[in-house]
């Protein structure tokens, strides 16, 4: 790598903000002997073009001996992002690979067919005609045989020991504050119908620890092995064989590397194992060390890790297995002024389950007084799950307001999200599990509710166990890091404008808790948080801003523009009481499931949610 390049190798033709600062300490923290830098830019700040910059800066095939690592890899954990790299013009030198399912068959009778499901997947020996038209392969060595391979993170894990896409020389990871849980997520295996393809032919045991559990992987991984040996045998599969065949091997890769792992005496990794009701087991890593060092820190000699949100150097080490004497963190300033992206203090109590029956019912009233302040102006509300966003609407409907509002569940997130921001009215959306990877520039949206502290859920053994070890900081930091990603969705540049309302008690006591790992420019905003002047509570006056006549129960608003602000009340300094005598809001077990949910049904939860490509 040489970080001499980095100017040169920045793709926009000016910068912008902070860029040329922050180039200037990624320069100097890599010319340090640095191995891993991380750059924590707040929204806003182009960290896409920071990372083409680094990424330029990768030793070239010309450079290198015929045994040294060449060239870059760029990877993000979120699908949208990569979506976001693929269409900018500045970063057109950036060639993505996704996995196969994400790619169709061109094939006469199987253009419905994904790649991985083709007749070259289901059948022995086929020799495709067009596999070198194929859109999957085509990507493939293109990706391969490029100085930047741009991948979703989960793709680039995959890959890890592939003879197509080796050990580069640079690895830069955007969005990369989850990296740790991510890797835990990725990790976890999980034993149920819905994931074993033979779980009707098993007999599964009572699991009450983790060597009962090895003794039962250790096993299921065999048999996984001959039931693929017999469809190996097959010349040809159906696409349901197929299927199965893929699943099973994948299975078996991952019980062999829970069983390798675990019998390692020198693993840094803590396993857990949960068994519900039905026999379903769960197996889930702590601190993955030798799995992120596979899948991860062998791929490249330098790595930039990107994101607003890295909020403890010594924790984030800690938890992906990083010696912090070989990591530098570069802080980038914001220059969103900050009148731009206040945040009010409009609390009225806690969301826990246990006091979310009388809390709820005064949230649902602030809203109508929030809509009336907006009556204009889209809204977006994170719900937190889609217990509360569920009592929320009915709430709003009952009030007669549910004219400007729009909701999704786990199947329509996506087409619901996309239905809100093309609406071009003043909707409300109550939404669930979009506090990163959402762009609402302009007047896609000039205010937002944060509905609950988003603190990790205690009935996932993970969390549970880190508490039990004291882990309160990991506790905090990880609700703080979802808060800040949160406030940035709607002030995308400097002269981008927006407000954010925060309705749980509990987030006070946060900022309180976690004030020593508040990046400044955060800081800034929790200091300048104000309790704004509200209109009282008027339903009509929520529903000024869109045609008169409209049905108060119609699916869709009609249409309005524009928006206005609060007026603030300051408080001095901006500080807020907080009780000192209190341990913190813990999680009611009921936050969100991993398919993107929040359900109050006590499903573990996933802090990635949504972002996952998973080939």
């Amino acid at each position: 790598m040489n970080p001499d390049r980095l100017f040169d190798a920045f793709p926009a033709p000016e910068y912008r903000g902070n860029q040329k600062d922050a180039l200037r300490k990624v320069r100097e923290a890599f010319a340090d002997g640095n191995r891993v830098v991380l750059v924590r830019a707040p929204t806003g700040s182009g960290k896409s073009l920071l990372a083409r910059a680094v990424a330029g800066c990768a030793r070239t095939v010309e450079e290198a001996a015929p045994s040294e690592a060449t060239d870059a890899y760029y990877t993000t954990p979120q699908v949208s992002q990569l979506a976001d790299v693929a269409a900018d013009p500045l970063l057109d030198d950036l060639n993505v690979i996704r996995g196969k399912r994400n790619y169709t068959c061109i094939l006469s009778g199987e253009e419905d067919t994904p790649v991985d499901r083709a007749p070259c997947a289901r059948e022995r020996g086929y020799d495709c005609s067009v596999k070198h038209r194929c859109p999957y392969y085509s990507d493939r060595a293109i990706a391969s045989n490029r100085r930047i391979a741009a991948m979703t993170l989960a793709y680039f894990m995959q890959t890890a020991g592939s003879e197509v896409f080796r050990k580069r020389d640079v690895c830069v990871i955007d969005e990369a504050h989850g990296l740790a849980e991510w890797a835990e997520m990725y990790a976890t295996i999980e034993l149920s119908p819905r994931t074993v393809p033979i779980w009707d032919d098993l007999r599964v045991p009572d699991v009450e620890s983790v060597e009962r559990a090895v003794e039962y992987a250790d096993r299921l991984r065999n048999v996984c092995q001959r039931r693929v040996d017999d469809l190996l045998a097959s010349d040809e599969l159906s696409p349901g064989e197929a299927a199965r065949r893929d699943r099973l091997q994948e299975l078996r890769s991952e019980l062999g590397w829970f069983v390798d792992d675990y019998r390692d005496s020198g693993s840094a990794t803590t396993w857990l194992a949960d068994q519900a009701d039905d026999g379903s087991l769960t197996i889930k890593p702590m601190d993955p060390e030798r799995y992120l060092r596979h899948t991860v820190w062998d791929r490249g000699n330098r790595f930039a890790l990107l994101s607003a949100t890295i909020l403890n150097k010594a924790a984030f080490c800690r938890g992906v297995g990083l010696d912090p004497a070989d990591v530098a963190l570069v802080d980038v300033g914001h220059t969103f002024p900050l009148e731009n992206r206040p945040l009010y203090d409009v609390t009225q109590g806690k969301l826990t389950y246990e006091h979310r029956d009388e809390t709820l019912p005064k949230v649902a009233r602030t809203l109508v007084r929030l809509m009336a302040e907006h009556p204009d102006s889209p809204g977006l509300v994170h719900a937190h799950s889609y217990a509360i966003q569920s009592r929320l609407a009915d709430r709003l409907r009952d009030f007669g307001v549910g004219a400007r509002v729009r909701t999704h569940d786990r199947e329509d997130r996506d087409a619901q999200l996309a239905a809100w921001k093309a609406s071009g009215e003043p909707e409300v959306f109550l939404s669930v599990r979009m506090e990163e990877a959402l762009d609402l520039e302009g007047d896609l949206a000039r205010w937002q509710v944060l509905c609950k502290a988003p603190f990790p859920n205690t009935n996932d053994s993970r969390v549970a166990y880190r508490l039990e070890d004291g882990q309160w900081g990991w506790y905090y930091r990880n609700a703080l890091r979802t808060v800040i990603q949160a406030a940035g969705r709607i002030v995308r540049s400097p002269e981008d404008y927006g407000a954010t309302y925060l309705v749980d008690t509990s987030l006070l006591d946060l900022f309180d808790r976690a004030r020593h790992d508040l990046p400044p420019w955060f800081a800034d905003q929790v200091d300048a948080m104000t309790d704004p002047d509200l209109p009282e509570f008027d339903p009509e006056a929520a529903l000024s801003g869109i045609a008169a006549g409209v049905d108060p129960d119609a699916a869709s608003p009609s249409e309005g523009a524009g928006t206005t602000a609060p007026t603030p009340t300051t408080r001095a300094g901006g500080d807020q009481s907080v009780s000192a005598g209190t341990t913190g809001d813990t999680s009611d077990g009921r936050a969100s499931t991993s398919d993107g949910g929040g359900g109050d049904d006590g499903s573990a939860s996933s802090p990635v949610a949504d972002v996952w490509d998973v080939e």
